[in-house]
């Protein structure tokens, strides 16, 4: 005999309107502490492979694989950060022809708007320098807060491989305490949802390092093409930088242009990159991201903006980098239990062509 109550359908919604407003309160008021956590999650499930090998192909101890493995992954990021750091100096060595065509590049600029637009040098004048004492006021206002927050940034990289290396160390703790939360009854459904997380980010930051290469390879060439100096370095850069969703392209497209200038201020070299990073972004949202990410990760666009946008807010830059592996696991949870898998299919992007309600149909006969 069945002990399970069965509520009425606007009970249900409330008690999971109610969870969702709960959790996300949560992720604001503990962002700082489960962002790093977080984070560290995605890269020991990228990472548990290699630990696997080590165990069982070379048959090292759990703690010892697990060490090799982060101290192997932090070593790759160390060494591309020291070479893009080396990159920085050699335009650093041009920064006074980069300030001096930042300047003509200004004066063609104002020059244009005082033919086209009729304001006067003066009238520009005032207005930059307007703008710039209200920017000095609120920069003295809010650099204490920024030096902070590039202090717990700081702190949070450098907690997100000690995390790694724990989640890693414990996965078996972690998965024996899921399994006594669970009646035995549940384990095989449990051990599947557990499988296909792991499946689904494995493959989706696989995804992301491989659109990462490709974005960097296209603007390299590009940037070649058009004669801009440093193309590895920005290259690289915008592969980056692309990661972060909306934001990321446009700052690496302002860092190109200011790194164009380092060699001409032609106008028509500017010109060319934006050229350049818009056809590269064409690529990527038509062709990349659909045939690598989207296929690894199947949430429809709507809810993703909407994950994004609030991860934004919870968590800034971290909140719109996990927005689609959390949606992307959420769904997995709610396509495998049969109480919520509504809610599983509402973030999918299976659309149906069409939907016909199936109704019983009253038959008249005619007298």
């Amino acid at each position: 005999m069945s002990n399970t109550i069965k509520f009425p359908f606007y009970i249900r919604l409330s008690f999971a309107m109610i969870s969702l407003i709960s959790i996300t309160y949560i992720l604001c008021i503990g962002s700082s502490v489960l962002m790093p956590i977080l984070l560290a999650f995605l890269l020991a499930v990228l990472l548990l492979p290699i630990v696997r090998f080590l165990n069982s192909r070379l048959h090292f101890p759990n703690a010892l694989s697990s060490s090799i493995t982060v101290i192997l992954f932090v070593a790759i990021i160390i060494g591309i950060l020291l070479f893009i750091s080396y990159q920085i100096s050699d335009i650093a060595n041009d920064f006074d022809q980069i300030r001096e065509n930042i300047n003509i590049f200004i004066n063609e600029i104002q020059q244009y708007i005082r033919t086209y637009f009729h304001v006067s040098f003066w009238e520009q004048r005032k207005y930059i320098d307007d703008i710039t004492q209200d920017s000095f006021k609120k920069g003295k206002e809010t650099i204490g807060t920024t030096i902070l927050s590039v202090t717990n940034t700081i702190l949070d990289i450098a907690l997100i491989p000690i995390y790694t290396f724990l989640i890693l160390l414990y996965r078996n703790h972690f998965i024996l305490f899921l399994a006594k939360l669970f009646r035995k009854e549940y384990h095989i459904k449990l051990q599947e949802i557990l499988s296909q997380i792991k499946g689904t980010v494995q493959s989706y930051i696989l995804g992301l390092i491989i659109e990462m290469i490709a974005v960097s390879a296209l603007t390299s060439i590009g940037l070649y093409f058009i004669g801009i100096k440093y193309v590895i370095l920005l290259g690289i850069i915008t592969g980056i930088l692309n990661l972060i969703p909306y934001i990321g392209i446009l700052v690496a497209g302002v860092l190109t242009i200011l790194s164009s200038l380092s060699s001409t201020p032609e106008l028509s070299l500017i010109i060319g990159v934006i050229i350049i990073n818009i056809i590269v972004q064409l690529i990527d949202n038509h062709i990349l991201v659909p045939m690598i990410i989207n296929t690894k990760v199947q949430i429809n666009a709507f809810v993703s903006i909407i994950g994004i946008i609030i991860g934004a807010q919870i968590a800034g830059i971290a909140g719109m980098f996990l927005a689609i592996p959390i949606l992307a696991i959420l769904k997995i949870i709610f396509d495998r239990i049969e109480s919520i898998e509504a809610w599983g299919y509402l973030m999918g992007d299976n659309l149906p062509k069409t939907f016909i309600w199936r109704t019983k149909k009253s038959s008249f006969n005619d007298s």
